[in-house]
């Protein structure tokens, strides 16, 4: 596959998280807690989308960049959206940003990139379980179930759209006015999270606390982009030693290298699962309010 090093801890965390909750569901199946085959679905789907994600699909050039981490050389990368290109092209020659900012605004840009793959994904799933459900001509009781899983998947369809539509609004203004020097939060998915939240049925006092949970959860993610520049890093140092025949400095680079891989997995799988843990409770008041 040709993956960085980052890239690598990056897959050994979504591959983690992909085995923990398919051991869930083994145990729920086995129960008979998942008669509509809903979570085996969605299973499926976000395997999907790790195996798009890193060019395991069999597809060319369909790797999503890493939303945590920029390298040097933003240009030979694509956005796939004349919109998007034609914003970020302004914003880069605005001289409203420094290059922090830039790299910062590039991140948000190939986040909503992802987010939009995501749906596109999703999208693609949904039309092929219609065409199955429409082709079936005696209506059952299964059916009935298979039109709930439908309902709920289109209801995720529209969730995800609307993130879409929030992040490319963000991304309009912040293109043409730059950053808000007042922005509570600067990671996308951060971003995202709390546009969300302050659309779901959320009291004062609920979302305040969530508001406090998104300034830890976005802590962690600059720890973890933290320990992936080191890792990169490293894994640069290593490549250098290993020509110079050094055996003791070989080996001290290797141990700093497996350290330096190690955390970066483990907070990467720490940030992606409380990841998910919020974005299930977003959803479920955004789902409330349409109740």
């Amino acid at each position: 596959l040709q993956l960085s090093a980052v890239k690598l801890a990056e897959l050994h965390s979504d591959l983690k998280i992909q085995e923990k909750d398919e051991l869930s569901w083994k145990k729920l199946k086995a129960e008979g807690l998942d008669e509509d085959g809903e979570k085996e679905a969605k299973l499926r789907r976000n395997l999907n989308v790790i195996m798009t994600k890193y060019g395991m699909n069999g597809k060319k050039d369909s790797q999503l960049v890493d939303t945590n981490h920029i390298k040097d050389g933003t240009e030979s990368d694509t956005l796939d959206d004349p919109r998007l290109e034609k914003l970020w092209s302004k914003a880069k020659t605005s001289g409203k940003f420094s290059d922090e900012e830039l790299d910062k605004l590039w991140r948000e840009f190939k986040h909503h990139k992802e987010k939009v793959h995501e749906y596109n994904i999703l999208l693609e799933t949904v039309s092929r379980t219609e065409d199955i459900h429409k082709n079936v001509i005696n209506p059952s009781e299964e059916n009935l179930v298979k039109e709930e899983i439908l309902h709920n998947k289109h209801r995720e369809l529209k969730d995800k759209l609307r993130s879409i539509n929030q992040g490319f609004e963000r991304l309009r203004k912040v293109s043409h006015q730059g950053y808000d020097t007042n922005s509570e939060f600067e990671e996308p998915r951060v971003i995202d999270l709390w546009d969300m939240a302050k659309s779901a049925n959320f009291t004062e006092k609920e979302l305040e606390s969530f508001r406090e949970e998104l300034k830890h959860f976005e802590a962690k993610i600059e720890k973890h982009h933290h320990y992936q520049k080191q890792l990169e890093i490293s894994h640069q140092k290593l490549k250098h030693v290993e020509g110079t025949g050094d055996k003791d400095h070989l080996n001290r680079n290797r141990e700093k290298y497996a350290m330096l891989e190690e955390k970066t997995k483990e907070l990467g799988y720490k940030v992606k699962k409380h990841l998910q843990d919020l974005s299930s409770r977003i959803s479920q008041g955004l789902q409330h309010n349409e109740l």
